[in-house]
């Protein structure tokens, strides 16, 4: 088994998703010894964001960038790394009701047409087949179904749309929101997603 563990949040060792995605990661292990981790600080070592030289390049015309290409590098080593995974442990936290940019510069370099899906006359089909996802999201507020600001969620429901696009369709989301409501109430979200990672079947 090969597990690709993504990490964005810009907290460092004091980031609560960063915390819940080692976790899991590390319940993977616990459970499948012979696990392959390939891990990614998306935070860290971030990819430029897409440009026009980014998409001439990748169409074929010949550009001297040194930085330019060496990131393109990178986008396709996120490629390889993607479909060589069987399990993708996503860590993000909750920035302004979405993802950080840094995972979706990643999401940029791997949903590709031709590649991670295709159109066809019945319309998009992912080709990204049995592969399992488990997403370590963090909220400072409380976006999750039947709150009041569900509708301006934008992080968990992308991510998952997005994951479905591209054909994958087996994906656990280990929540813990409210991290800004105060120490007590930080604590007992953390301590109800550590419980949920406990009791994950891998």
């Amino acid at each position: 088994m090969k597990l690709l563990h993504l990490d964005s949040s810009i907290l460092g060792a004091d980031s609560a998703s960063r915390n819940l995605s080692a976790k899991i990661v590390s319940h993977f292990e616990s459970k499948h010894p012979d696990v392959t981790v390939i891990a990614r600080d998306l935070a860290a070592d971030p990819a430029l964001h897409l440009s026009a030289t980014h998409l001439a390049i990748m169409h074929g015309v010949e550009i001297n960038d040194a930085i330019i290409n060496a990131d393109i590098a990178k986008g396709n080593a996120y490629l390889e790394e993607l479909f060589d995974a069987d399990v993708l442990v996503i860590g993000t936290p909750m920035y302004n009701l979405s993802i950080p940019t840094s995972l979706k510069a990643w999401i940029d370099r791997i949903a590709i047409a031709g590649k991670t899906f295709q159109y066809t006359a019945t319309g998009p089909e992912g080709l990204l087949k049995n592969k399992k996802v488990i997403i370590a999201s963090t909220r400072g507020g409380v976006y999750s179904a039947g709150s009041p600001a569900a509708a301006v969620e934008h992080q968990e429901s992308y991510l998952v749309g997005l994951l479905g696009f591209l054909g994958v369709t087996d994906v656990t989301i280990v929540r813990a929101e409210g991290l800004a409501f105060g120490p007590e109430v930080k604590a007992a979200a953390l301590k109800q997603a550590a419980v949920q990672i406990a009791a994950l079947e891998v």
